[in-house]
């Protein structure tokens, strides 16, 4: 390696050595070979092109797909004392030719510039005149349809190079790369010859855990997770513009320092809240995916996805901002099913190609998260790459799970796979195995496989989970080609001739947990609440509804009591922030049982962590006061409902926080409405004598008399305000 290399490495950059592959990368682009560099991120890529552009001549492009990035990276090269630049539309016509200018003299070594810019005729007619060393292109993975982040404008990149430099050497950068994507990028940019440097995608410093996404619960957790990692640099990711303000104002009520970034933000608030957030004048950065990308701070202790992501490389990207130092990063996701289908209602107007690759990409998301198999294992196995051994730092491997033998289930899968000749997708295989007829049954004649049907007595979730946990063993695997084929691997015939006994895990069953309002939460001491204490208040509830000769639930239900045992409160104010209690409960219910609080603190000397109860914003408030005014003035909900521009189930979610905090509502006139009094005796006598007010308890229990969620739900409303406030 040139010595002038080293002495860069170490004069400019400050380091004494290189990391992973950096030097055989820098080396072999100081060669003039195409390259192609799949390196996580917090690895070092930039420094792959960086240190050969500022050693060799000319100046080395540098393509990148977002504008609000590059001024980071340019100023972070100006402050190691590089001349760098960046030519984009936010530039003025005088800032555009000064910058070309000093590119035409040579000073200037890396020059950033958006592929919408590179277009552009006058830039194109600049660069062949311009000396250039090589291109480099950031985040290729944008060039694949089936990358994270697919940009039509850079398959266009390739035409453009060729244009500009005859025999241009190129160097394609990505931190997240499926062997399909992969593929994709190099037969887009002909470098199917490139020299490929792959690193392990395993962040071996990262933990990775799925909470389910319990709608009473999930902002409170987040809270509390946040103000537990006070002071510490956090990153929470939103699927949309509207959900990262309401974050952001969230958190800030609740007196943590926290502030929005999205694409619709003013250019200059999305600039300082993003510098804020690097010079630590800033804790959290609540943010769509515009933010990150080429965001070099080392220190972000902790990534969290409020909702699922697109795609497992968009959520690897996301998370591998993260613990970039080595220290360790939590990387928390919540999780719910009906995230993932609303993700797919937002695909429906692509063309059908784009549609059915981003709903096989969501599909994966949704296995990632509901699998129970070691997290790091699953996400390495996407990326083509494998681990012997389960982690051990993930919520699955610290959680106990749910073991099956597995032997005879993967023969099952092994020969659907094999019998139906290695060209189907996942879900066609398990159609096959439960014996499900439909018209590609009949027309390729799978209906008449020996296999047909052997799984049946087994649902569709099993044998989907058998299927993938087949492919991370190896028994099976992907076709590269074709994707979301499943075919045999070298181990299948193996496997089928001499099988020998392997241990399943069962996938979590979320919409069970989140029908249930159970947030399981990761803790080496077991529950997050006090136990003891918990047990307490519900043996105090239940002395309270037998004196007022009411089911125990109606006066506070058990996530409420489980916040009381994680809060301590002890004065009216604090209970009536409690989640579900509100001031109307209290007056009503509230004294025993801060009686027993207060003695049980006093008797334990337990510090009370009132900090931990969520604050809302006004504008939520100014939701609920608009239901409550118009309930009465008596006007139907369907009505209230298109008002205020939600649906019906939303409305009775907003309903039910008013009348679970205390707030009498008399909906009498809507009941009135849809159900007659026979109907209304049957659901009295139900919640008068039930366990619990769990709707789908109610369904089943109610099935004979042909109830619908919506209307055991409208007289739940009723029912609790009648008794309880």
């Amino acid at each position: 390696m040139d010595i002038k290399i080293k002495e860069n490495l170490k004069k400019i950059f400050g380091f004494s050595q290189f990391r992973g592959n950096q030097e055989l990368i820098v080396d072999n682009i100081l060669k003039g070979n195409n390259t192609f560099v799949i390196m996580p991120t917090g690895a070092g890529k930039s420094l792959c092109y960086q240190l050969p552009a500022v050693t060799i001549g000319g100046t080395a492009i540098v393509i990148s797909p977002l504008i609000a990035l590059m001024k980071n990276q340019v100023d972070q090269l100006n402050a190691f004392g590089i001349n760098a630049h960046f030519l984009n539309s936010t530039l003025s016509k005088s800032e555009s030719n000064r910058v070309k200018k000093e590119v035409l003299s040579g000073d200037t070594k890396l020059l950033y510039v958006a592929p919408e810019s590179l277009t552009k005729e006058e830039n194109m007619e600049f660069l062949k005149t311009a000396q250039l060393s090589f291109v480099a292109i950031d985040e290729a993975h944008c060039i694949s349809e089936w990358g994270h982040d697919f940009r039509p404008e850079y398959r266009k990149i390739k035409q453009i190079i060729g244009q500009i430099g005859e025999n241009l050497p190129i160097i394609a950068l990505t931190a997240t790369a499926t062997p399909k994507v992969q593929q994709d990028i190099q037969r887009n940019l002909n470098m199917e010859e490139a020299d490929l440097f792959k690193s392990s995608f395993n962040r071996t410093n990262l933990f990775y855990e799925v909470r389910p996404k319990v709608k009473t619960d999930t902002k409170k957790q987040l809270i509390k997770y946040v103000k537990h990692h006070k002071g510490k640099s956090g990153i929470i990711y939103c699927l949309s513009r509207k959900k990262v303000e309401e974050i952001a104002e969230l958190l800030r009520v609740n007196g943590i320092n926290a502030a929005p970034y999205h694409a619709g933000l003013d250019s200059a608030v999305r600039i300082k809240n993003q510098d804020d957030f690097l010079n630590e004048e800033l804790d959290v950065v609540v943010a769509t995916i515009a933010f990150g990308m080429g965001i070099d701070k080392p220190d972000v202790r902790y990534v969290i996805h409020y909702d699922v992501p697109k795609s497992l490389e968009g959520y690897y990207q996301e998370t591998g901002r993260a613990g970039r130092d080595g220290l360790e990063g939590h990387c928390l996701m919540f999780y719910k099913y009906d995230d993932i289908l609303k993700l797919e209602k937002f695909n429906k107007d692509k063309p059908v190609n784009e549609r059915e690759n981003a709903k096989v990409l969501l599909q994966e998301m949704a296995a990632y998260a509901e699998s129970s198999v070691c997290r790091r294992k699953v996400l390495l196995h996407y990326f083509g790459e494998s681990l012997k051994d389960d982690c051990g730092y993930c919520d699955n491997c610290k959680k106990k799970r749910e073991e099956f033998p597995g032997k005879d289930d993967i023969l099952i899968a092994i020969e659907a796979v094999k019998e139906t000749h290695q060209r189907f997708n996942l879900e066609h295989i398990v159609n096959v195995i439960r014996g499900e007829q439909n018209e590609y049954m009949e027309s390729y004649k799978h209906d008449g496989l020996k296999i047909f049907g052997m799984g049946k007595d087994k649902d569709e979730r099993h044998w989907k989970s058998v299927l993938r946990q087949a492919m991370i063993m190896g028994l099976l695997s992907k076709d590269i080609e074709n994707y979301g084929v499943i075919r045999l691997s070298p181990k299948s015939e193996e496997y089928m001739d001499s099988p020998y006994e392997v241990t399943l895990t069962k996938d979590h069953n979320f919409e069970e947990m989140i029908e249930n309002d159970e947030a399981e939460v990761l803790s080496n001491t077991g529950k997050a609440y006090d136990e003891k204490l918990f047990d307490l208040l519900k043996v105090e509830r239940k002395k309270v509804a037998k004196s007022k000769g009411l089911p125990p639930y109606v006066i506070f239900q058990d996530p409420s009591l489980e916040e009381m045992a994680t809060v301590y409160p002890t004065s009216r104010e604090e209970l009536a922030q409690i989640n579900g209690v509100g001031m109307g409960k209290v007056t009503k219910f509230g004294a025993p049982f801060l009686k027993l609080i207060t003695t049980y603190v006093e008797e334990n000397e337990i510090i009370t962590a009132s900090d931990v109860v969520v604050k809302t914003a006004g504008t939520r408030s100014k939701v609920k006061i608009s239901i409550i005014q118009q309930i009465d003035r008596k006007i139907d909900l369907d009505e209230i409902a298109s008002n205020l521009n939600i649906d019906m189930s939303e409305l009775l979610h907003e309903i039910e926080q008013i009348i679970y905090s205390g707030t009498k509502l008399n909906i009498n006139y809507y009941i009135e409405n849809i159900m007659d009094d026979e109907r209304e005796d049957i659901l009295h006598d139900y919640f008068m004598s039930a366990d619990s007010d769990k709707i789908r308890e109610a369904l089943n229990e109610l099935e004979d008399d042909d109830f619908g969620e919506e209307e055991i739900r409208v007289y739940r409303i009723k029912f609790i305000s009648d008794h309880a406030n």
